[in-house]
């Protein structure tokens, strides 16, 4: 027995990454030789972060894994190879590589048809989240949940650490009615994964499914994507690094108010700025709040893209210097304070685009409409994500 086990614990080591110090989902499926998949046609959901350790795609995985076949590939927003821009819709393609469709769920349809469906036992997903509502991955794999239920499909989620970690909640919880953008009944920032996500979704919408979720391996709450030694890919074009992840939660709010928050610059989400904004008075306010985390800076830019496109523009560079501390929605929450105590949010968010409003529409009331101090916004904030925190523990893995 001793030289067969041996020789089992020698085959599981050489098939994980060595130095990895997190096995993501993708490597667990692997390191069990995809026997989870054993005679299925599978479907994957999946883009350029679904990738293993050493950087292998998980389609070119599935397709040369010689226990399932891989019969068609599931595309989201910024579509498979992640390079189409925030909002554009994509088309359906075939991936050159395999020579298996690509089925665009941004495009013609969010949800996979019963046509793209047909013929497959188990949909697999494998994209890397952000770690915040208001993106539209996880809104993906719940309405591929949805339909591989009402098709009797099985559903996998290869779990991906959450970037921001599972500890620290932010923002309120989203109440109904739910849109694309903001599907989940969650605070902005959610301290969840793809895997607990989907658990959690499977239960508030009673689906008759049959869900699995590979985990990860050697991921704790407390971590940060720069502690797992996993490699790093840009989930999408304009989220560039872990300090723009941290700062997007609360910055992404700002995109319903006539301010850049840096797309069409070198460092978007971290910076913000209008052509007649008074950023020197606000860098003062925001370094005199006392705000963890983070420096604030003036910086002029021209954006060359968004809604200041080739205007000179009057802005605030954020610098994290403490990953850990740094908490986005109390960096919006005083810099709206600062604006109205300046005068200047009563006519910027008058302005403001509706379409950018409703995906943040609870942060839009809470924020930009409420007179009320940070510190009473803030405590509201903190009461809705507490009672979340609380309920959310029963669908938690880690």
């Amino acid at each position: 027995m001793r030289p067969l086990l041996t020789a089992l614990l020698l085959c599981l080591s050489a098939a994980a990454p060595a130095s990895a110090a997190l096995l993501a989902g993708i490597d667990v499926l692997q390191r069990a030789d995809f026997e989870l998949l054993r005679g299925k046609r599978v479907g994957v959901i999946t883009n350029h972060t679904g990738a293993d350790y050493a950087g292998r795609s998980t389609v070119d995985l599935l397709f040369a894994a010689k226990k399932l076949t891989l019969v068609a590939i599931f595309s989201p927003e910024h579509g498979f190879r992640g390079d189409h821009r925030d909002g554009d819709p994509v088309g359906d393609s075939k991936d050159p590589a395999t020579g298996l469709p690509v089925y665009s769920l941004y495009g013609k349809t969010r949800r996979p048809t019963p046509q793209m469906l047909r013929g497959i036992d188990v949909l697999v997903f494998d994209i890397q989240d952000v770690g915040t509502r208001a993106y539209t991955y996880l809104s993906t794999m719940g309405m591929c949940m949805e339909e591989a239920a009402k098709h009797g499909i099985e559903f996998v989620v290869l779990d991906r650490p959450n970037p921001l970690g599972g500890e620290v909640l932010e923002g309120p919880v989203l109440e109904a009615p739910f849109d694309f953008t903001g599907y989940f009944p969650v605070p902005v920032r959610h301290g969840m994964t793809p895997g607990e996500m989907a658990r959690l979704h499977a239960d508030v919408k009673g689906l008759k499914l049959r869900l699995t979720v590979v985990p990860l391996q050697g991921w704790t709450r407390a971590s940060l994507y720069d502690e797992t030694a996993y490699p790093w890919i840009n989930p999408s074009p304009n989220i560039r690094g872990l300090d723009a992840a941290l700062l997007y939660p609360g910055f992404v709010s700002l995109e319903a108010s006539p301010y850049s928050v840096g797309r069409g610059t070198d460092s978007p989400f971290l910076w913000f700025g209008a052509p007649d904004l008074d950023a020197a008075s606000l860098v003062r306010s925001l370094n005199a709040a006392g705000l963890e985390g983070a420096r604030f800076t003036v910086e002029h830019r021209t954006p060359a893209a968004d809604i200041h496109a080739g205007k000179a523009c009057r802005g605030v560079r954020v610098d994290i210097v403490d990953r850990k501390a740094v908490r986005s929605l109390d960096i919006l929450v005083h810099a709206v304070g600062a604006l109205r105590r300046s005068r200047a949010v009563a006519v910027a968010w008058g302005g403001a685009d509706p379409a950018s409003v409703k995906t943040v529409r609870n942060i839009y009331r809470a924020v930009l409409e409420s007179p009320a101090p940070p510190r009473e916004i803030l405590a509201s904030f903190e009461a809705s994500w507490r009672a979340f925190d609380a309920s959310r523990r029963k669908y938690l893995l880690y």
